[in-house]
């Protein structure tokens, strides 16, 4: 297992005391499990559960039917 060192003013030091007390846990582990929560490359599963629920959302290959025609642009 490796360790680090964290540098906190005493402020976040009494924040993460207080959770690890309030959390019946150390402070490497609250603070390990911190860091899992929010270093996750998972999407939540409440924003997973909005997948299809959106009827009027374009899908990739509907888009180019229904995109207005180009104006024309200015040379430089």
């Amino acid at each position: 297992m490796s360790q680090i060192t964290l540098y906190l003013d005493d402020a976040t030091q009494a924040l993460v005391d207080e959770a690890a007390k309030a959390n019946g846990v150390s402070k490497s582990r609250w603070v390990a499990d911190i860091i899992r929560t929010y270093a996750a490359h998972d999407w939540p599963q409440d924003c997973l559960a909005l997948a299809g629920r959106f009827s009027d959302f374009p899908l990739r290959g509907d888009t180019a039917k229904e995109q207005p025609t180009d104006v024309p642009r200015q040379s430089f």
